[in-house]
């Protein structure tokens, strides 16, 4: 019997889910920072007049908790993250989504989280951490399986009679490539359904935010954590920093 590894699940699927691969304890610490950032982010939405359609989503979480940083430190896939895109990666992208009882934001969009279509390139994978149990009462995420390799959007009808479910314990982890046509399943449950919602990329493409400089804490990080945050691949905005030595430089070799 051939064995078939996440990167084949990857290939053929578009999609492939890590059962429960973190502790409770680190995923209690993820809801926790996850309801802090969720304030932080909804007073910033409601003062910004951005409110409709974006309840119950959080972006950049990564700057607002320790737990997300352990998590990206120690936690993720690494090696098949690293297999997928045949070498290094970064981060893109770090949010959040609460999925509340019959309350809908964008994310139950049919939608890719790539805005090209890149085909056999892998540009993007997307990450999406259970931190409540995926049940299909409480909205669990649609996945058109093999639609990673289709350009076109496909139609709701299409797509919602196709679609198979994420369904998974808290702590599992999805992974998908980001040419998947998905979407968030609408919670009739009586409990928020959490989860964080990762992409990561080469590392010659633009990140979401600027991580290396939202983040002050540099002398904490490992040099795992600067890889995976975007600190080797930064762009120079001075030709003080172009010129320097190789030791030196802010997009370092082996980056792609």
């Amino acid at each position: 019997m051939i064995k078939t590894t996440c990167n084949d699940s990857l290939n053929e699927k578009g999609w492939v889910i890590l059962d429960e691969l973190l502790e409770k304890d680190l995923v209690d610490r993820l809801n926790a920072d996850l309801d802090r950032a969720y304030s932080i982010c909804r007073d910033i939405q409601l003062k910004n007049g951005i409110e409709v359609n974006t309840d119950g989503t959080v972006h950049h979480v990564v700057v607002l908790g320790d737990s997300n940083l352990e998590l990206l430190d120690k936690h993720i896939p690494n090696s098949t993250i690293e297999s997928y895109f045949n070498g290094k990666f970064i981060l893109n992208t770090f949010g959040g989504v609460i999925n509340m009882k019959n309350r809908n934001s964008y994310v139950c969009n049919v939608h890719r989280d790539i805005r090209s279509f890149s085909g056999d390139i892998p540009l993007m994978l997307n990450m999406l951490v259970m931190l409540d149990d995926f049940t299909l009462e409480n909205g669990a995420t649609y996945l058109l399986t093999g639609s990673h390799r289709v350009s076109g959007k496909p139609s709701d009808d299409n797509f919602f009679a196709n679609a198979e479910r994420a369904v998974g314990k808290a702590g599992s982890i999805l992974l998908f490539n980001s040419n998947l046509w998905h979407a968030a399943g609408k919670n009739t449950s009586d409990d928020a359904r959490r989860a964080l919602t990762l992409a990561f990329t080469r590392p010659f493409m633009k990140q979401q935010l600027d991580y290396p400089k939202a983040i002050s804490n540099i002398e904490t990080l490992s040099d795992n954590l600067k890889q995976i945050l975007g600190f080797n691949s930064r762009i120079p905005s001075t030709l003080d920093e172009w010129y320097q030595p190789p030791e030196k430089r802010m997009y370092k070799s082996g980056q792609g």
